[in-house]
């Protein structure tokens, strides 16, 4: 039985996988977006939401933990100054996983795993003068779509279509 035995195999040692998964989460926070299989993007979402979680810290040992398992220092240096402050306010959920369809290839399911993107500005509130808010009340409302298109039916049914001889 597999109790408490969490994660994918994948098909490879234990070596492989985490050297794979190592350069993977590089990669990934490098770029910030990467496609793979669907295992392999299931199983990086773990690895990359510890380091954004490390980079949140931003404490010296949470840089080092991240360091030790990020395979480039500019990319350890990018998750702490740009990656981690993006996500300041939020609890988890950093990434994104999007299905692409299947690989041509051998017929694996492919996705897109890309960091999520937050709004940080809402949408400015429009306030209306008094001049534009006196025409809005006194505009006629609109009237529905289906009333207007059998109206403009019943109008070209109502035409005599017979030619006449000036037509012909």
């Amino acid at each position: 039985m597999r109790h408490n035995k969490a994660g994918r195999r994948l098909g490879r040692t234990t070596s492989h996988r985490i050297a794979m998964f190592r350069n993977m989460v590089t990669s990934f926070l490098g770029n910030e977006r990467i496609t793979t299989t669907d295992a392999k993007a299931k199983e990086l979402r773990s690895v990359a939401e510890k380091m954004i979680t490390f980079g949140k810290k931003g404490d010296l040992s949470a840089m080092r933990l991240a360091a030790s398992y990020i395979r480039d220092k500019k990319v350890v240096t990018k998750l702490f100054t740009t990656i981690a402050p993006r996500y300041k306010e939020r609890n988890g959920g950093y990434t994104r996983i999007v299905k692409l369809g299947i690989r041509p290839g051998d017929n694996a399911p492919m996705s897109l795993i890309e960091l999520v993107e937050e709004q940080t500005e809402p949408k400015p509130v429009r306030k209306t003068s008094k001049k534009s808010a006196g025409t809005t009340a006194t505009a006629k409302p609109q009237e529905p779509r289906a009333k207007k298109v059998s109206e403009s039916l019943a109008a070209e049914e109502s035409k005599d279509f017979t030619t006449t001889p000036e037509q012909a």
